[in-house]
């Protein structure tokens, strides 16, 4: 079942066009920037985006202007694992890494510990209205998650089409708090 939705909405995320993927991050990052938990956070986690994500070089951009720390999430792919580091300057700090993923060079790898995270922004292909999310399958943040501090707001950037009723669950799944998309901010009903 979380296979079958997962490749639904890849495909549906994959038919949008580059400028509807600028329109709608646009829509959804300004609709981010009005978001009390991000003004009041300090240490924030953003994903570099891939593909047809939600773009967010411009919310990184505005964040390191706004004098907000910084920190990327790093691929460990022979552990399944996330490595969190401080971004400076993604000018200069980042390369294209696994699968075409831009990650830190070497010389720009900063680790911290996840502890440090005040609001971390979370990825992912489907969400459902309870913050429940499938990934593309690898459980890197279902990992990873549990190891933030207690209380840390998750906040996932999304499309509408990205929208469903009810994800399949598993006991380690971690629900986030709001869902951001081009048309509402959902504060997800955590059971």
């Amino acid at each position: 079942m979380k296979e079958l939705m997962r490749q639904q909405i890849l495909n549906k995320r994959n038919q949008l066009s580059a400028e509807q993927v600028m329109s709608k991050s646009t829509l959804i990052i300004n609709r981010l920037m009005k978001q009390p938990e991000l003004h009041q956070s300090s240490n924030i986690m953003v994903y570099l985006d891939f593909r047809n994500e939600v773009k967010t070089d411009d919310l990184i951009q505005r964040l390191l202007e706004q004098e907000k720390q910084i920190f990327i999430p790093v691929t460990n792919p022979a552990t399944h694992t996330l490595m969190v580091s401080q971004l400076e300057d993604p000018a200069t700090d980042l390369e294209k890494g696994h699968f075409g993923l831009l990650e830190p060079k070497s010389e720009a790898l900063r680790p911290v510990a996840p502890t440090l995270i005040d609001l971390a922004i979370v990825p992912g292909l489907v969400f459902d209205y309870e913050g429940y999310r499938i990934g593309f399958g690898a459980g890197y943040y279902d990992r990873f998650l549990p190891s933030l501090r207690p209380g840390v707001p998750l906040i996932s950037l999304l499309y509408e089409l990205q929208l469903v009723d009810q994800v399949p669950r598993e006991p380690h799944d971690v629900p986030v708090h709001f869902l951001i998309t081009e048309n509402r901010t959902i504060t997800c009903k955590l059971t």
